[in-house]
């Protein structure tokens, strides 16, 4: 499995044999069974991982104590809060398994110490951050002030492996819609496209 993990540094186009072979013995792998916490919310952020197989949710729990969920990781993806990690202070939401999952990660310590022998790395961190930073973009763009039907239309059309892959429960909840409204949604969906 850690073919997979030197196959994502190699595909970043800035690291060398040498510098992949050095980087990965520094991220450890751990194995995650559907429903166990990789980040817990209110707890310090001491790992961010790469996700060599599975599907992770993050999310934040509101004040009636339901789940807000704010955005789904899957294979060659990062598991991560961040902020919270480079600053090492307690996440702001929870980051849970919702597969079993094989996740690569590393400590604050070893991140900082790798950094500094393996500069190169500056430049993959900087394009996961990017990347973070055009999903939540997007997510503005095609989710917020839509319908239930258009939002699961894009869904649909651009994230099959929402469909594909997440429960209706934390669809709508990534959608900030209602598992009802989610329903109704994707019945007159499928009405339409019967006739």
């Amino acid at each position: 499995m850690t073919d997979i993990f030197e196959n994502y540094l190699s595909s970043t186009g800035g690291l060398s044999a040498e510098e992949i072979n050095f980087s990965t013995q520094f991220f450890n792998p751990i194995h995650l069974k559907k429903g166990d916490f990789f980040v817990r919310e209110n707890e310090p952020c001491c790992h961010i991982g790469f996700i060599a197989c599975g599907a992770v949710k993050a999310y934040a729990i509101d004040k009636e104590g339901r789940e807000n969920v704010t955005c789904f990781k899957f294979e060659n993806e990062f598991a991560a809060s961040f902020l919270e990690f480079v600053t090492q202070e307690k996440s702001k939401r929870s980051i849970r398994a919702i597969e079993d999952c094989l996740i690569y990660r590393i400590s604050y310590s070893d991140y900082i110490h790798l950094l500094g022998q393996v500069t190169a790395l500056n430049e993959v961190i900087k394009s996961v951050m990017e990347q973070e930073y055009s999903q939540k973009e997007l997510y503005l763009l095609n989710y917020n002030n839509r319908s239930a039907v258009d939002k699961y239309l894009h869904v649909l059309s651009n994230e099959q492996k929402l469909v594909q892959r997440v429960t209706t429960q934390d669809l709508a909840s990534y959608l900030g819609i209602t598992q009802r409204s989610l329903t109704r949604a994707k019945g007159q969906i499928h009405k339409s496209n019967i006739l």
